[in-house]
């Protein structure tokens, strides 16, 4: 695979990751390990015996690259070394690879949310699931960094911390109710972003109030209080949903709360109307924000485009990389091969003019090599 002029290739980012083994116990090299599993990865493989299988049926081609000393490394050999494989140093790499393929614009969107691993539970030696919180940036359709916890509810003390790994310049970060809290606002305004964040009973004050406020206040015209509204309408398959936004930025008690969280200037409620047939369910989520209620229009669409990190990051994780069912348990192993596999869907996701669903092009890689080398250059093109 010859490196293209002036542009560094994939595995150039991750060379500087610190091997774990011995020295003297190295019989393949860690690169060769690294981008063997990343196009295995890509063309389909769920374990490590399945990427060796693959790499075993590629051989040849991986020589055409790869200096593969001691021919292909055996499952064994991925194991251990990806169980061992510091994740700290690992995403350093992976961070620095998304920051230089990922286009920075301002108002970009990033959707901070987490998925359970469940069958990467360990009963025998009492070790809980791994979750992996992630940020996707939606704007550009990837991952831009990710930071594993043992619960979901470590989720309050990741967010922080990952947040201090990612570029939040001109950003807007969204999160669900479990992520509002001060410290994940104070957090996002240190690094230049701005944060709507999702708002239920557990800030009790401050969702009772808003609560009043749109539902009573507003709803029955009382006070006089001004808001901006948007709406938009959608639907499919006998579906029909209506969202309609209002948003306060001038209101007493809102001011009062600037001291507890930095940067608030409105509060949000988007009531959602879905109708199936002639059932019709009416639900108002409530959120807290340092944008302005000056654009409505430009906060529904933050708000809707939040569940991108569900649709397409956590669906295609699940249904196209079988991420809930993969059991690989020892040392950072489960959390090595989520990070792999969001390398794979990232460089997957970028082949846009090739129409079809992110398991097909999997299969597509497996099966043309020359469109496995334009999926890991980056040639977006169709087959």
């Amino acid at each position: 695979m010859k490196k293209e002029q002036n542009q560094r290739r994939l595995m150039d980012y991750f060379s500087t990751i610190e091997d774990p083994r011995v020295e003297r116990t190295r019989k393949h090299e860690l690169s060769d390990i690294l981008s063997i599993a990343i196009c295995a990865i890509i063309c389909g493989a769920d374990g490590w015996t399945q990427v060796e299988e693959f790499a075993q049926c590629k051989e040849e081609w991986f020589k055409s690259f790869l200096s593969l000393p001691n021919g292909i490394p055996s499952h064994d050999t991925f194991g251990r070394v990806f169980s061992s494989l510091k994740p700290d140093s690992f995403e350093q790499c992976f961070l620095e690879w998304v920051n230089a393929l990922a286009q920075k614009s301002e108002g970009r969107l990033i959707a901070i949310d987490g998925k359970t691993m469940r069958r990467s539970v360990d009963y025998a030696s009492e070790k809980a699931a791994v979750h992996m919180v992630n940020a996707w940036c939606d704007t550009n359709k990837m991952v831009i960094g990710q930071i594993a916890t043992e619960t979901k509810s470590n989720e309050i003390t990741a967010i922080p911390k990952l947040l201090e790994l990612i570029d939040l310049d001109g950003a807007v970060v969204t999160t669900d109710a479990m992520g509002c809290q001060k410290e994940i606002a104070n957090a996002v305004i240190e690094n230049d972003g701005d944060y709507i964040l999702q708002l239920k009973a557990n800030q009790t004050g401050l969702h009772k109030n808003a609560v009043t406020l749109f539902d009573e206040c507003i709803d029955d015209n009382v006070y006089n209080i001004q808001y901006t509204v948007a709406s938009e309408t959608d639907g499919g398959h006998g579906r029909v949903e209506e969202r309609t936004l209002r948003a306060v930025s001038n209101v007493g008690f809102l001011n009062s709360e600037k001291k507890n969280w930095v940067g608030l200037k409105s509060l949000i409620c988007v009531e959602a109307k879905r109708s199936i047939g002639d059932e019709t369910s009416v639900e108002k989520r409530y959120y807290i924000s340092s944008l302005t209620c000056k654009n409505p229009q430009d906060l529904l669409k933050y708000i809707r485009g939040h569940w991108g990190v569900e649709n397409s990051l956590h669906w295609c994780l699940d249904i196209s990389f079988a991420d809930d069912e993969r059991r690989i348990r020892k040392g950072y192993g489960a959390e090595n091969f989520a990070r792999l596999s969001r390398i794979a869907l990232n460089l997957l996701k970028q082949q846009t003019k090739h129409k079809v669903g992110i398991k097909t092009r999997r299969l597509c890689c497996g099966w043309n090599e020359q469109y496995l080398y334009r999926v890991l250059t980056q040639q977006n093109k169709g087959l």
